[in-house]
């Protein structure tokens, strides 16, 4: 872990200096990105092994799981080693949720991110849901909204840290005590990147009618049991009613789809994603990391080293939580449960942090 530790914090030099194409690490992984904290992983190991007992297994080797939450940690102390985090952003469906479901009253994560809100911290909800009106998603968040308008002790200000992205990164609405729904829509001026204001309708229509072909010919050829269901600024399938499609399907779906995207002309000039939402395919305009830019932009321009985006879908192919990567640190999530216990870990290093 340590040897690791310090191939990234070579990078990281690199990095600064505009080499990083020369560091160690770029050489023995060409495909490695950008890192915006350095990534203890030795102290994070040990964390996490006072937790897991890893070194203590005799017969079991260090698993997937206990990498992802080794380097979790190792993310949260990273953040923590260049002062408070500032933004929290969050996947939807499997993060904050069971798949399909909603944020109810009762769910555990409501009281964590309203003491995030407390500590004066901004909190995004960056969903695939594409909606243009409030109570859709009231409908999905309502556990949320309803408990930070009625927590006395919050501030206006501090109530007004929470914000919806829809679409990934196309519809943007504020919390709003005085709305029916507790969300208003924000002006677009308001957070709209330089380069998402150069995005054409005409564009947007033609890559969507590509995606949409692109769809129904995935329905034909593997005999979905799905609809075509055409939003603003997205396209996909979602199943019939009392049906469910096949993973390996939704899988070759997403890259038929995101192929046939990349392939064209429009491919090139506006960012997409295409996802597998579980039951479902869309492919959107924009991504994460455009939406948590945009997040970053609103609320004054917070550092991407400043700022985590919680998620559960960071697999290459069909996943939207993984573009958030280019835009700010990143922490991987498998349920709802962990992403309380991550929440719970991040107070308690700060708490820690603020005794030394």
């Amino acid at each position: 872990m340590h040897d690791v530790e310090s191939l990234i914090d070579d990078h990281i030099s690199h990095q600064k200096s505009g080499t990083s194409h020369r560091s160690k690490l770029k050489l023995l992984v060409p495909s490695i990105g950008n890192f915006f904290t350095p990534l203890p992983l030795a102290d994070a190991f040990r964390y996490q092994d006072k937790k897991r007992f890893i070194s203590s297994r005799r017969f079991v080797p260090p698993s997937f799981n206990d990498i992802r939450n080794i380097l979790n940690t190792a993310q949260l102390l990273g953040l923590l080693h260049g002062g408070k985090v500032e933004l929290i952003t969050f996947d939807g469906d499997v993060t904050l949720y069971d798949d399909g479901a909603s944020l109810t009253v009762e769910n555990p994560v409501i009281p964590r991110i309203i003491r995030l809100l407390r500590q004066g911290k901004r909190i995004g909800i960056v969903t695939a849901a594409g909606y243009t009106e409030a109570f859709r998603y009231y409908e999905r968040l309502h556990g949320l909204l309803d408990n930070v308008n009625s927590t006395p002790d919050l501030t206006s200000d501090q109530k007004n840290s929470l914000i919806v992205m829809g679409g990934e990164s196309n519809f943007l609405f504020r919390f709003d005590s005085s709305s029916p729904h507790f969300l208003s829509p924000v002006e677009r001026s308001e957070w709209l990147l330089d380069e998402m204001k150069l995005w054409k309708d005409e564009d947007i229509a033609e890559l969507l009618d590509i995606a949409e072909t692109a769809l129904r010919d995935c329905m034909t050829n593997l005999n979905l049991p799905a609809i075509i269901v055409r939003k603003p600024r997205a396209v996909g399938i979602s199943p019939l009613e009392g049906k469910r499609m096949q993973r390996e399907q939704l899988e070759e779906t997403v890259l038929v789809a995101q192929q046939t995207v990349e392939l064209s002309s429009v491919g090139h000039r506006l960012p997409f994603c295409a996802f597998n939402g579980g039951n479902d395919v869309f492919i959107d305009i924009g991504d994460k990391s455009w939406g948590v830019l945009a997040c970053q932009r609103y609320f004054g321009g917070i550092a991407r080293s400043k700022t985590l985006h919680i998620g559960d879908q960071f697999l290459s192919a069909g996943s939207n939580d993984f573009k958030a990567r280019l835009a700010c640190t990143t922490s991987w999530v498998s349920n709802p449960g962990e992403t309380v216990q991550l929440l719970d870990e991040l107070d308690a290093l700060e708490n820690e942090d603020i005794s030394k």
